[in-house]
């Protein structure tokens, strides 16, 4: 490699000392003074190595003692964050950060020459102006990562700006959840610079769900969609019906077609799914999904009746479906399937085609619902989004009856029909897509849903639902 100049970079260490505050972790700062680089910007405590004889956590403890007046035990230290940086100015150098969160001693300004201010922050509220370099190290940290390349341009400023943030984090191997680097960066050109990932998918193979949140506030959701066709429903109605939801539903920040990914608000509450609540919180919150099912189907005007019940996968779902069967279930699915083919079609309104506990929030403080997921999204006949939520309310008339008057109206005898049709083949439909991907919680509901339709045409009819396979 001759003629190629090599790296002769300085070593520097940083002190990330931390305790508990009031709203959560602080951290150590120190405000450079004087004839320095960097004047009136804030830093960690850090330094360099003296000579060859002194190792990195040695000079850490040397340093922290000299300018904050603090004696910290090696075996307190622990290794934290490595960044790469290079200034402005184009010269380089390696960062190593290192965690402390014990200590003797009452930090304070013990080279007032160099440094006019000492204090702890909110780390997740970090203050201006903050030297870019050291900020990169901490927003690394914060992200959870523990190594990134800081590469200043010529003319950036010395201090951190969002608008010259030249971070870029350096992931793990094998990190679980780990979000592609040109998701990553789809993301950021939308919203800004990104400080924490946390997986945030469901237990399923091909659910690659993360909340985002900034550097400089705000949290957001970046989704990945398993292909095209979910893509394109989520992305049309949350460009299109799902805005006049107002502030029950997500809005759609960035969307790419090509990495099939979307950015979205946050929203608030948890799922109702395995939520427990008292029977007159559980009535009040069903009629307010009522509610909010009215308001999704009444988003854009109806169209004409909408085509006939989809059968055409029925035979397919059905191969899958088979080995887990109950005796007289695949009879019964025929016998229903066959009586809604003559069925008058309904209408078509907008659906949100998976309307269920698990996408549905609810914030207890706020009193208010929120609804998540519109992948599914399609327009059909309005009695589709009761389908899945028929299994929440079963053997609970009054949560039936608090949707029912959240809604507005009953169930006319054509949609009471076309339900019990709906949800046999949605039933089918899931236990061989729960076979077939590992997901014995889809396999069980679907076996529910068919013995309690069964019970439910014949009240005297016993049926046993056979263990699925896992």
């Amino acid at each position: 490699m001759t003629g190629i100049q090599r790296h002769t970079e300085p070593l520097d260490v940083h002190l990330i000392a931390l305790r508990d505050g009031p709203s959560g972790p602080e951290v150590l700062l120190s405000r450079r003074a004087g004839d320095v680089y960097a004047a009136g910007c804030w830093h960690l405590v850090s330094g360099h190595l003296d000579g060859s004889w002194e190792d990195m956590v040695t000079a850490l403890v040397r340093a922290t003692r000299e300018e904050a007046g603090i004696v910290v035990e090696p075996a307190d230290v622990r290794a934290a964050v490595t960044v790469h940086h290079r200034s402005p100015a184009g010269g380089a150098r390696i960062g190593v950060f290192f965690e402390v969160r014990r200590w003797d001693g009452t930090p304070k300004v013990m080279e007032p020459q160099v440094c006019d201010a000492m204090d702890w922050f909110a780390l997740d509220t970090l203050p201006k102006p903050m030297v870019a370099y050291c900020r990169a190290g901490l927003d690394t940290y914060r992200a959870g990562a523990r190594m990134a390349v800081h590469f200043q341009e010529p003319g950036d400023p010395i201090a951190y700006t969002p608008d010259a943030d030249r971070l870029t984090l350096v992931p793990e191997p094998g990190s679980p959840g780990a979000v592609p680097t040109e998701v990553h960066a789809f993301a950021e050109r939308a919203v800004g610079r990104i400080t924490d990932w946390t997986d945030a998918s469901w237990a399923r193979e091909e659910s690659r769900v993360w909340r985002a949140s900034g550097a400089e506030g705000g949290t957001w959701y970046v989704k990945i969609h398993q292909n095209d066709r979910f893509h394109q429903r989520e992305v049309a109605a949350l460009r299109g019906w799902v805005p006049g939801l107002g502030p029950a539903a997500p809005r759609l920040v960035a969307a790419d077609a090509q990495l099939r990914a979307v950015v979205l608000t946050a929203v608030g509450g948890r799922p109702l799914h395995g939520a427990m609540y008292a029977p007159e919180r559980q009535r009040h919150i069903f009629h307010r999904i009522g509610q909010l099912a009215a308001a999704i189907h009444a988003s854009a005007p109806p169209r004409p009746a909408a085509s006939a019940r989809p059968l055409g996968k029925l035979e397919r779902h059905l191969d899958g479906a088979r080995p887990h069967l109950a005796p007289g279930d695949e009879e019964f699915i025929r016998t229903t399937t066959e009586k809604g083919a003559g069925l008058p079609a309904l209408e078509a309104v907008p659906t949100h085609g998976d309307f269920q506990l698990r996408n549905l929030r609810w914030d207890e403080d706020a009193d208010a619902l929120y609804v998540i997921d519109f992948e599914r999204s399609e327009e059909g006949p309005a009695i589709r989004d009761f389908v899945r939520l028929s299994d929440a309310w079963h053997g609970r008339p009054d949560l039936q009856q608090a949707v029912l008057e959240g809604y507005g109206r009953p169930f006319t005898t054509e949609e009471e029909a076309q339900l019990a049709v709906l949800s046999v083949l949605d039933a089918v439909s899931g236990i061989s897509y729960g076979a077939a991907h590992g997901d014995p919680e889809l396999v069980e509901r679907g076996l529910r849903t068919l013995a309690r339709l069964r019970a439910a045409q014949c009240p005297d009819h016993r049926t046993y639902v056979r263990g699925a396979a896992r």
